[in-house]
């Protein structure tokens, strides 16, 4: 059981940055302060002191990154600086009633399927901090300044798996509302709420004025007590100081405690006089009582679903009567598979069933690749439809937002397996109306029945919004008396029960002729009946047509919005499920990278070779393909991890071209060599691995030095490798004296070589100032100014 923490009902303040003060007291370049705990703990326990003095009631311990990955090398173990840290914060917190929150960071690395860490490593690295820490005596875990929903999932597990204190999250968005890696805030109060963490909010990257239409975003999705950290403005970065001052930052707070937020503290820029601000805005005030509205949803980590109308729920990934499915499944072809579920989204399915059992293949590894590969290129929902509780685990656990699970039944033993992991996992489940008896034939019957796995379902903690129910459709052909009572049982379970439905629909026609004639009639039927979520194959036109006119009929389109965006142009006719919507290669090696298909993009490059030049392909279907998937990444259509796959799709495609260029004896003609580098003293590197694998996919040769590259180190490999083009990462203000310094000292030793500068502390003006011939906002960028340049080069 998880200790009790109950905030609700008053303000608590939290303190403010710890590496602001430290770097304020002479932190060096380069410097861990996580190290600062062993060496000069002093220190580290006067700054918490200060913030106790200030009026913070929960302190962060000095652990942000305290983690094996970011402590290599240097040492000293986690347990080591962990308990350090701990101990810092304990002795500055005394008698004064403040508690201690273990701090934990991202891991810095991005986890598969975007990057390389996998996801049980990230889970055992957090709960070795998380063990040390609760050994230690933290009263708490804080996970905080979170981009990857997946990686605060597995920090969250980490917690909850490790120790029994109580768990905060915390995650930083960009204006626009969404993370980096494209988290929605809906997609997060869902995801975290269901993982059962005791608060959650927003900290660091924005002020609070530009937080605060997120935390009211956040305030509507839902009742637990919100944090809220904001970054004191942006650095200027001529001054070395915020440009948010104490008294600005507690005014521009006011607001937040009419949205009920109760946790308020600050991140980057702020000292202990921000929150001595804060303290005295608060003193004598009561938070305003606040209820979100619950709401039936499922989500990944860019779209929530809400459940508030018919949606369709696509059958397609299912081996059941299906042999080429099958037969990709038992061969591993990864790419038919996925292909199901891009032709899905495509023609309009707003969740995805997952089933990947059959005879002779390892279920459980089976769900857990496909969760993970559909959820690199498709940003839908999904269902996890098993019958093996081991194969239900592994995909609940890499799945990466809130998932449906299909299904529980009404058997003991079922909803003793099954509940308990939704509970865990945060999912919502489907409860099928049979039992031990089988299924019942009379719908009141399989209300009772309903009736049994709601009550269970509530009593091991789900929400009601959470339970839907399958009343199970029986074969017209077969029982054609039980179609009207499976009818009668939807109605009688919404009545009831007030709980959503759901029904696969396409089992009404087995064994008749014109099935999609008798499947459109009883749909039609069923949606009169209260029926939410439809299971059907979405690629049948006249079912997903059904769908939108009765969505506009029964009032829950408004204005019909959707029916005109799906029918007010010329249609397109519906791809075959499984086949990328082309004609010829040229369109379906487009096709394949804009959906991450790099076996297909392979195979398509291969056929374009029998007719066209290498080169002709590059120029002519490669990069425009990439270059249509960074358009919809720069329009927020497409985020991250989907650009990521795409460039990697792209680069099986060009290692198809390298090949032929290779077998033909001729120079291999890459796009250009980049040396890209972290600079010295910053030891991020995500933002860095990321332009790494956008350029390696747009044909350029890469020299990655690292992190933390001494200056001479990038202008020796710039001169050894004769670049053109070199990129400078760094996250931290402290280091952006080394970047002026390494393009300094490139100016100097080759005039001709260019310079391209990226990251969070930088802006296009301070880029100029320190002499960078270019600012690149984002990975997307930084391909469009290589591009640009060593076209250039060619024309010159």
């Amino acid at each position: 059981m998880q200790k009790n923490w109950d905030e609700k009902g008053r303000y608590v303040l939290l303190d403010g940055a710890m590496g602001t003060v430290l770097q304020d007291a002479g932190l060096p370049l380069g410097g861990r302060p996580e190290l600062l705990n062993l060496t000069q703990p002093d220190l580290i326990e006067g700054v918490h002191r200060r913030y106790i003095e200030a009026g913070a009631q929960v302190i962060y311990t000095n652990t942000f990154g305290a983690n094996r990955k970011k402590l290599a090398g240097c040492g000293c173990g986690v347990e080591e600086v962990v308990a350090a840290a701990v101990g810092c914060a304990r002795r500055a917190a005394g008698g004064s009633g403040c508690r201690v929150a273990l701090d934990i960071g991202p891991i810095g690395e991005l986890l598969e399927p975007s990057g390389s860490l996998p996801f049980e490593e990230a889970v055992d690295l957090f709960a070795q901090q998380v063990r040390a820490g609760a050994a230690a005596g933290a009263d708490l875990v804080v996970i905080e300044t979170m981009t990857d929903l997946l990686e605060a999932k597995a920090a969250v597990l980490a917690a909850k798996e490790a120790c029994d204190l109580p768990v905060w999250v915390s995650m930083t968005f960009e204006k626009g509302g969404h993370t980096f890696t494209g988290v929605s805030i809906p997609a997060m109060a869902l995801t975290l709420e269901g993982l059962g963490v005791q608060a959650l909010g927003i900290n660091c990257s924005l002020s609070p004025r530009d937080i605060y239409p997120l935390a009211k975003e956040l305030a509507g999705w839902t009742d637990l007590p919100l944090i809220v950290k904001a970054n004191a403005g942006l650095p200027n970065l001529e001054e070395g100081r915020y440009d948010v001052s104490p008294s600005q930052y507690a005014a521009d707070l006011a607001p937040f405690l009419e949205l009920g937020v109760t946790l308020l503290g600050g991140c980057c820029g702020t000292t202990p006089e921000y929150i001595r601000q804060i303290a005295a805005l608060v003193e004598g005030k009561t938070p305003p009582r606040r209820t979100a509205a619950r709401v039936s949803a499922v989500c990944s980590p860019s779209r929530v679903v809400a459940v508030d109308r018919p949606r369709v729920i696509g059958e397609r990934i299912n081996p059941t009567g299906k042999k080429r499915f099958k037969a990709a499944l038992a061969e591993g072809n990864w790419d038919y598979i996925l292909a199901q579920g891009i032709s899905q989204a495509r023609a309009g399915a707003d969740i995805l069933d997952v089933n990947v059992g059959m005879p002779g293949i390892d279920e459980p590894a089976a769900m857990e690749q496909a969760i993970k590969r559909l959820q690199a290129i498709l940003d839908l929902p999904l269902q996890i439809d098993t019958t093996d509780p081991a194969a239900l685990e592994r995909g609940l656990r890499v799945y990466c937002g809130k998932p449906l699970v299909n299904s529980v039944n009404g058997e003991k033993a079922s909803l003793d397996r099954v509940l308990p992991l939704c509970k865990k996992y945060g999912a919502a489940v489907v409860g099928l109306t049979l039992d031990e008896a089988g299924i019942p034939r009379r719908a009141e019957e399989r209300l009772a029945v309903a009736e049994r796995i709601v009550k269970a379902a509530l009593a091991h903690g789900l929400p009601r919004e959470d339970i839907y129910i399958d009343c199970l459709v029986l074969t017209a052909s077969a029982q054609q008396d039980g179609v009207m009572e499976t009818l009668r049982a939807v109605s009688l379970v919404k009545e009831k029960l007030g709980v959503k439905t759901v029904l696969g629909v396409s089992n009404i026609s087995f064994g008749l002729p014109a099935r999609e004639l008798v499947n459109r009639t009883f749909l039609v039927m069923a949606l009169q009946r209260g029926l939410d979520l439809p299971i059907l194959n979405p690629n049948a036109a006249a079912m997903m047509d059904t769908v939108r006119a009765y969505r506009v009929l029964a009032n829950l389109d408004a204005g019909a919005a959707d029916f005109i965006a799906a029918y007010g142009g010329e249609r397109e006719a519906a791809p075959q499920a499984g086949v990328p919507a082309a004609e010829n290669a040229e369109e379906a090696v487009a096709e394949a990278i804009r959906g991450g298909l790099g076996e297909r993009a392979r195979a398509c490059t291969l056929t374009l070779l029998e007719t066209h030049p290498p080169l002709e392909i590059v120029n002519r279907f490669l990069i425009p393909a990439l270059d249509r998937v960074g358009e919809e990444f720069e329009r927020g259509t497409l985020f991250l991890p989907q650009l990521i796959q795409s460039a990697e799709a792209a680069g099986r495609a060009f290692d198809a071209v390298k090949g032929a260029i290779a077998a033909a004896g001729s120079d291999q003609g890459d796009g250009g060599r980049i040396v890209l580098a972290t600079v010295k003293g910053d030891i991020h590197d995500i933002g860095k691995n990321i332009v790494k694998v956008i350029l390696e996919n747009y044909g350029f040769s890469v020299i990655d030095l690292g992190r933390d590259v001494p200056v001479e180190e990038v202008v020796r490999a710039a001169r050894e490798h004769r670049v053109k083009l070199v990129g400078l990462s760094a996250l931290m203000t402290t280091t952006l004296g080394s970047m002026e310094a390494t393009i300094a000292a490139l100016k100097a030793a080759l005039p001709e070589c260019r310079v391209m500068v990226g990251g969070a502390v930088l802006t296009p003006e301070y880029a100029q100032k320190i002499g960078a011939d270019y600012y690149a906002r984002d990975a997307k960028q930084s391909a469009d100014i290589a591009k640009k340049l060593f076209s250039e080069e060619e024309r010159g």
